[in-house]
């Protein structure tokens, strides 16, 4: 019974160690499976000012027997936050699930005076591997670039170098967290072989010494900050030309050279402006005039020099009549007003249609006309009077007639 009892008593302690046991079996397997899961390799941070970059290594033979693809998980947590348990569910992922092998932690924006604990891990599928863990201390591991600008002035035999700082993610300068920080300037003349000078400046505005005028002289800046013994890589190189005091032949030849200048632009406006006003005036004012009679029937009267356009196909035939002006009569001392009467034949009537009639004043004299139209064989008869007097007119050749009082 003792025995028995005993031996009963004894089994069910044996039974919970053997539960326990088969449970750390099965803990164990899975971790094992977990950790044969390859990490990544290579874990490494690219910075650039206040530009932080994670990036890793990975073989895709290490993962040839996964049915998935492998994809990669990296977060960051305050340093002091990672020594609590209780904070470590405080990891912020950056990049989740993605496939590339780099992670880009500037959009974070993580402080640049901070401490700061990096990881990353692989996975894919149920199959994760273990975290690299990567400290960084950007005020310590991040590089500082080169000057953002560097501008070269002359200024009066010597040069004048303006250099911007470096930039920040968020176009900040670098000096708000390195405020030591300063600048190395190296300068030569162009092509040749001698050593560079050297010279340091925390200022923005640096005027170099010692240079030799109208010569050109090549420049480079870099910048420092010996706290953390903090060097950037050289900026592109810049040349430029010093300048001087302009020697006196050539102020004399450059005065000489203005005047001829002006002096054949002087010509040359002179010139076109003769040929111009030769042009308008052969143009609007013909140097050979038009004939008298073809002046005198273009005009309204004798004394007019305003030309009339010939509109009717009546006033084109009296184009072609003749006016002689006879002398008048010495007899005749006073003619105040004569009236021209023309009677034409019933059938010369028919032709014109119509009967002219011209008055005209004058102080004395005789006037002479031609009708218009086809030349008749016999003219009609002329009648004139004149305060109750009676004109005789007689008749000429070719249609002619004289008038006399």
């Amino acid at each position: 019974m003792t025995f028995n009892g005993t031996w009963e008593l004894n089994m069910k302690p044996l039974g919970v160690w053997c539960v326990c046991a088969l449970l750390l079996c099965c803990w164990c397997s899975s971790s094992a499976a977990r950790a044969v899961f390859p990490a990544p390799q290579n874990v490494t941070i690219q910075t650039l000012n206040m530009n932080y970059v994670l990036k890793w290594d990975w073989d895709p033979d290490q993962a040839r027997d996964s049915a998935h693809s492998v994809t990669f998980t990296a977060q960051y947590l305050a340093m002091f936050k990672t020594k609590k348990p209780k904070n470590k569910q405080d990891w912020k992922s950056v990049c989740e699930s993605t496939p590339e092998h780099v992670c880009d932690f500037s959009s974070v924006q993580l402080h640049y005076l901070g401490m700061w604990m990096l990881r990353v891990r692989a996975q894919s599928g149920k199959n994760v591997s273990s975290w690299v863990m990567k400290e960084f201390c950007p005020d310590r591991d991040a590089v500082i670039g080169p000057p953002s600008a560097v501008n070269i002035t002359p200024v009066i035999g010597l040069l004048q170098v303006a250099i911007s700082d470096p930039l920040t993610i968020t176009n900040g300068s670098m000096k708000e967290w390195l405020p030591n920080m300063y600048y190395f300037i190296q300068y030569c003349k162009k092509s040749s072989s001698a050593q560079p000078n050297n010279l340091t400046s925390a200022n923005n505005l640096v005027v170099l010494p010692e240079l030799e005028s109208w010569t050109w002289y090549c420049v480079r800046v870099q910048s420092r900050d010996d706290y953390y013994k903090k060097t950037s890589v050289f900026s592109p190189t810049y040349c430029t030309q010093t300048d001087g005091q302009t020697p006196s032949w050539q102020i004399v030849l450059y005065f000489l050279l203005s005047l001829a200048l002006s002096f054949l632009v002087l010509v040359g406006l002179f010139m076109c402006t003769f040929r111009v006003v030769k042009v308008v005036k052969s143009t609007f004012f013909p140097s050979v005039p038009l004939p008298a009679p073809i002046q005198e029937y273009l005009c309204d009267s004798g004394s007019s020099d305003t030309p009339r356009l010939l509109s009717t196909e009546q006033e084109l035939e009296n184009c072609c009549d003749t006016l002689d002006l006879l002398t008048p009569d010495p007899e005749v001392t006073e003619v105040t007003e004569v009236i021209l009467e023309v009677h034409l034949p019933p059938e010369s009537s028919q032709q014109s249609g119509r009967t002219r009639s011209r008055h005209s004043s004058c102080d004395s004299g005789v006037y002479s006309t031609e009708g218009s139209g086809p030349r008749q064989s016999e003219l009609g008869e002329m009648k004139m009077e004149k305060l109750g007097r009676k004109i005789r007119v007689e008749e000429l050749d070719e249609g002619v007639q004289d008038v006399s009082v």
